[in-house]
């Protein structure tokens, strides 16, 4: 592994759309779960219901753009060429690379997730569409990564798509409901909606952050060949260390707003505690980015088993 300009520009458009895939997910959960509170323009709900249609909108966008930009610099990584150059080697590498192949697979689901997106009329349909559509980014950004050495319908890659999924769900409800939607709700008004919308957020994401920790093992065990020497002697393991620091960080002020300040919001809906509710889940929804961010890194960075052979 060379840290050069096209190992930035990977990573960076790696992380670009780890973070706007879960923006998108926690969105359209969110929107979904405002959407019967938000039926009349002058509903409490419905500032909250349209910034989560809206974000929802924006990251499918930023999407479909970052996995253009993050193809235009794996085709120069593979063709060791400058990124001009790169754009006559895109076909080849779309058309005779598992790479391409996976990229496809995430790059359709992405402008499906566009077109639900863009539509603002909910049916059953739609709604498939749009969980179909998560599912096979999920499945397609799995296979780009060190999960596909192990083959293309191998166990590797069905418990990375699950750890994608899992995180893009855990993570993108904390990022949207703690940066854009839950801010909407702080007038008193709105307090019942907030408690309401608050419990949801942190029963998925409980659920979601089991499967994140147990499909997170498998992989750190798998990466680092069950060493802890390669672990400590790697780049891959120290970046792994990183994200795991970022995640107990995002574990423990998720806990902090379960137990603790979620409860009390419960007992009081005082604007209080439902200031500290929201600012504990805005510093989670900042760690969470360092873990999307981490993550892109990590998948770009050689597994620690290499070395060890």
């Amino acid at each position: 592994m060379r840290v050069d300009g096209l190992w930035i520009g990977q990573v960076a458009m790696a992380a670009l759309m780890n973070v706007a895939f879960a923006y998108a997910v926690g969105s359209a959960l969110l929107g979904a779960w405002l959407a019967k509170d938000a039926q009349a323009k002058v509903a409490p709900a419905r500032p909250a219901w349209l910034r989560a249609q809206r974000s929802m909108l924006t990251a499918t966008v930023v999407l479909v753009l970052a996995d253009l930009g993050w193809l235009l610099y794996q085709a120069a990584a593979m063709s060791g060429s400058a990124l001009p150059q790169a754009f006559g080697v895109i076909p080849t590498v779309l058309s005779q690379t598992h790479v391409g192949y996976a990229w496809s697979v995430a790059f359709v689901g992405a402008l499906v997730l566009l077109l639900t997106a863009m539509s603002s009329h909910a049916s059953t349909l739609r709604n498939a569409l749009l969980w179909l559509a998560v599912i096979a980014i999920g499945a397609g950004k799995a296979s780009l990564g060190h999960a596909a050495d192990a083959g293309p319908a191998s166990a590797a890659i069905g418990v990375q798509t699950l750890h994608v999924l899992a995180t893009s769900v855990w993570g993108g409800l904390v990022v949207t409901a703690g940066l854009t939607v839950l801010p909407a709700l702080g007038t008193s008004t709105a307090r019942g909606i907030l408690i309401r919308t608050a419990m949801q957020v942190s029963n998925v994401s409980l659920v979601a952050v089991v499967f994140v920790l147990l499909t997170g093992i498998f992989n750190a065990v798998r990466g680092s060949g069950g060493s802890f020497e390669a672990i400590q002697i790697s780049t891959w393991g120290h970046v792994l260390i990183l994200k795991l620091a970022l995640v107990a960080l995002a574990l423990v002020l998720g806990g902090l707003n379960r137990f603790l300040a979620l409860p009390r919001l419960r007992r009081t809906a005082s604007t209080m505690d439902a200031h500290t509710f929201t600012n504990v889940l805005y510093l989670e929804a900042l760690a969470m980015i360092g873990v999307f961010i981490a993550a892109a890194a990590l998948s770009h960075s050689v597994p620690a088993f290499v070395p060890l052979g």
